[in-house]
């Protein structure tokens, strides 16, 4: 189902939405490990890895007006299993194993194993980025200061 099809706050689009963000954002050597030895299931490639680059947009303050703030790095690839789902993927950087990996993933998500990817893939890399998150939200804490106004004594 396409976005311009698909009703406005379709869960299951969500769902794959986030599973895809997720593993694109993900760093190399995480999604490496936690695939491990696993064998991929059968599957045609439909666009073999091929790095490419894409415009990043950003707002000052989140809220004013959206500026080009430089060129990306990006590794794209999808795949087709033997049982029908078609899996996507574009990933940061320049791994295109990564990128194979993470179309498999989005394509097995569409299939009876998609309780057994989450937990030993996606579950494992969503606590990592949380762990990571915290960990610069402390980071930063600890640099903040509160500045505030004294009074002179003058009156």
């Amino acid at each position: 189902m396409s976005n311009k099809t698909a009703p406005h706050g379709d869960p299951q689009q969500a769902a794959r939405k986030a599973w895809m963000s997720l593993l694109a954002k993900a760093p190399e050597a995480q999604v490496l490990a936690l695939w491990g030895g696993r064998t991929a299931p059968e599957h045609q490639t439909l666009r073999a890895p091929e790095l490419g680059s894409t415009m990043v947009r950003g707002r000052i303050g989140a809220t004013g007006n959206a500026f080009n703030l430089g060129e990306m790095t990006i590794t794209r690839c999808s795949v087709q299993l033997t049982d029908g789902p078609v899996g996507h993927a574009y990933v940061q950087g320049r791994s295109k194993e990564k990128a194979r990996i993470a179309a498999l993933v989005d394509a097995m998500m569409q299939t009876g194993a998609a309780e057994a990817i989450r937990a030993d893939i996606l579950t494992p890399l969503a606590e990592a980025r949380e762990t990571a998150k915290a960990a610069r939200a402390a980071k930063a804490a600890a640099t903040k200061v509160d500045f505030f106004t004294m009074a002179r004594g003058e009156d």
